[in-house]
């Protein structure tokens, strides 16, 4: 229970009113505690008269904060803050009292998330701002502090350092005051840079320039203060990553001082990041990933800090930076497969926590348990980088001890980091027909898949929707079983997502579903999809959306008696649909899909009529014959051979009526066309007429 003064004092009875009105908005966030009549001491003399008993208070309330968390607490919640900045403010205070104000208000801010909390509901951040525009560097540098230490609190959002124009400038003026002001800055910087929009801001402010001279200072904390902030600033970002490539320090080039620091004799902390600049660079398209620099330096030195060595976090951030590093280039996976045995060095990531079988190695638990979830992410991640593309690195990684049991397991558990992490892995290793038969049909990985499918954020439903494609593939033992299970629904409703990812994955799965199915699985489909929603597939503004939906059609639409059976109950709809796409504003790519459907409507024994009764689409495809493409060109010959054939019931009706609308003619000129293969098909529809 928080206990105010007794009633005897009424003055103070007031004052301490006051100040729990201003601070009201911290106490919901402040524990129940017993405030001690010394706690209310310290506070008290903040009002002091004097000057100098008001500045003893003050140094007093930091000696009794410093690693005292629930003294911090008590003072916050008995009004301290408030006054603390109000005297802070004051242009009456002392330089002196300033700065040992924004001490101890740097020292609350060192407890709890509650207390920062507390101090941002009293608008701390504004008056340190304030306060970095005094001449008194001592202050400036006790401002920048505690701004340091609010801004690295996960509670404080990135936004407050941007929302004064002025603010970031003015930081970059203070860059070159002293050690502690580049310190300090940096560390903000690196901080609050969260995506391409503050990047921008720092980056058009100066920052590469400003930077860059603090890596040669002869402070560490400098160093890896400004290392660090390259990292983020170069995180995904090709204008600044291609700035870096070129800038000079003392006549060096900003990447050979990162190789410089990536040297086994340098600190881990220094390794890592400078291994992190590269690795970001490199992806962001400013470095070959052939380049030395990475083949022989960052990565090398990323898989080092994978090994048994190094310390639980810095195996986490290796892991995790060399799987984005090799994630996209096949040669680098190759080389960090056989790279110090990584592939077995990171079965050693699923180890933890360790067994316990002393009390003295409690601690040890405990530190094992932090990070055990954060291992098995990373190392998810590395293995779903690794066997991105090559078959016998797959192998290698499903063969590591109980790898697909781990993976299977990680689809379960309880962090979504990790079961991300091992959904990504899986989809890695399903790129593998050989794997798709054998480890993915023993472990019968679908059953975990399929749960994870049916409740999931959209980032893992994102992933594992992707796997399941792979998954519904033809040569797919899981392919039945998964239909079995109620897939044809899930997929459907994937395809109602207003997430385009997942729109585009339920609209391929299915597509990988109907490809040469029983009529019954298409006509499932079909039905769960309806009429309606098919119509808006194709409609889709995600052209990648448009382009799966088409390919539904055209699985749909193969095999002669399929074809028939689903034109005599959908034809209507689909000839609407065929003709509103060739009539609309689309690409190459989307007209011969659809042309290529036409051509598989014509094959139909009865569908083909649907075609020769509709003038319209007739006209389209003649149109499409005489097309500037030769893919458009051949697609609709693809429809004027079927529905030509002779050895059809009623091909002669059907060739009088496409040779009065002078299709004959295109045949006779596209037989001296110099594209070979479009030459041999009007050949072959010419015969087809002399038979």
């Amino acid at each position: 229970m928080v206990h105010l003064l007794t009633a005897g004092d009424k003055q103070a009875n007031k004052r301490w009113l006051a100040v729990f009105s201003a601070c009201r908005g911290s106490l919901c966030d402040i524990e129940r505690l017993e405030v001690t009549a010394s706690s209310r001491h310290y506070v008290d003399r903040l009002f002091d008269p004097d000057p100098q008993k008001v500045l003893q208070g003050v140094i007093d309330m930091k000696n009794a904060v410093i690693g005292n968390n629930k003294q911090k607490a008590n003072l916050i919640v008995l009004g301290a803050v408030p006054r603390l900045l109000y005297l802070l403010q004051q242009e009456t205070s002392s330089t002196e009292l300033k700065t040992e104000c924004a001490v101890v208000l740097g020292s609350l801010a060192m407890g709890t998330e509650n207390n920062v909390k507390s101090l941002l509901d009293c608008h701390i951040i504004p008056a340190l701002l304030q306060g970095l525009l005094s001449p008194d560097l001592k202050f400036i540098e006790a401002c920048l502090r505690c701004l340091r230490t609010i801004f690295t609190s996960p509670v404080t959002p990135e936004e407050l350092l941007y929302t004064d124009a002025t603010v970031i400038p003015h930081l970059m003026a203070l860059l070159s005051r002293s050690r502690y002001t580049q310190e300090y800055i940096c560390q903000i910087f690196s901080h609050c840079c969260k995506g391409p929009d503050h990047q921008t801001i720092l980056f058009n402010h100066g920052a590469v320039q400003n930077i860059a001279h603090l890596l040669t200072s002869v402070s560490y904390k400098v160093r890896m203060q400004a290392l660090k902030c390259f990292s983020v600033l170069a995180f995904e970002n090709p204008q600044v990553s291609m700035t870096l490539v070129n800038v000079l320090v003392d006549g060096e080039l900003l990447p050979q001082i990162f190789v410089k620091m990536l040297q086994r004799d340098k600190p881990i902390e220094m390794q890592l990041t400078s291994a992190k600049c590269l690795t970001y660079m490199c992806r962001a398209g400013a470095i070959r990933t052939d380049d030395n620099c990475i083949v022989l330096k960052t990565l090398p030195c990323l898989v080092r800090m994978c090994s048994k060595e190094r310390l639980l976090e810095e195996r986490v951030e290796g892991a995790e930076t060399l799987a984005y590093l090799i994630e996209p280039d096949v040669e680098l996976q190759r080389i960090a497969s056989i790279t110090d045995h990584l592939i077995a060095m990171l079965a050693d990531y699923f180890k933890y926590p360790s067994s316990v079988s002393a009390i003295t190695d409690i601690k040890r638990l405990d530190h094992d348990l932090k990070h055990a979830h954060e291992l098995r992410q990373a190392a998810f991640k590395l293995y779903a980088s690794l066997g991105a593309n090559d078959e016998d690195i797959r192998k290698k990684i499903i063969e590591t001890e109980n790898m697909m049991d781990r993976i299977v397991t990680g689809l379960s558990e309880s962090s979504v980091k990790v079961r991300l992490a091992a959904v990504r892995c899986l989809h890695s290793l399903s790129r593998s027909v050989q794997q798709l038969r054998t480890s993915f049909q023993d472990h019968a990985v679908w059953k975990p898949l399929m749960k994870v499918l049916q409740n999931a954020p959209d980032e893992i439903l994102v992933v594992a929707s992707s796997m399941l494609c792979n998954l519904l593939l033809e040569f797919s033992p899981s392919k039945e079983p998964i239909l079995e299970s109620g897939a044809v629904e899930l997929l459907c409703g994937l395809t109602q997502s207003e997430n385009p990812a997942l729109r585009v994955n339920g609209i391929w799965a299915l597509m990988n579903m109907a490809f040469q199915a029983e009529q019954k699985i298409k006509a499932d489909i079909l039905r769960s999809l309806s009429t309606e929603q098919l119509f808006r597939l194709l409609s889709d503004s995600d052209l990648n959306v448009l382009m799966k939906t088409l390919g539904l059609l055209r699985n749909l639409l193969s095999t002669r008696p399929h074809i028939d059976k689903i034109m005599s109950t959908h034809g209507k709809q689909i000839m609407q649909a065929v003709t509103l796409i060739l009539e609309g504003e689309h690409n190459i790519e989307v007209k011969e899909q659809t042309l290529c459907i036409l051509a598989n409507i014509a094959d139909g024994t009865t569908a083909k009529e649907l075609i020769m009764t509709n003038d319209d689409i007739l006209q389209k495809i003649k149109y499409y014959m005489g097309h500037s493409h030769v893919k458009l060109q051949l697609a609709a010959m693809f429809c004027i051979s079927n529905l030509i054939w002779n050895e059809e019931e009623g091909s002669q009706e059907r060739q009088d009526k496409l040779r009065d609308m002078g299709i004959v003619d295109i045949l006779h000129k596209l037989s001296q066309s110099p594209d070979s293969n479009l030459c041999d098909k009007a050949k072959t529809a010419l015969q087809q007429y002399l038979a």
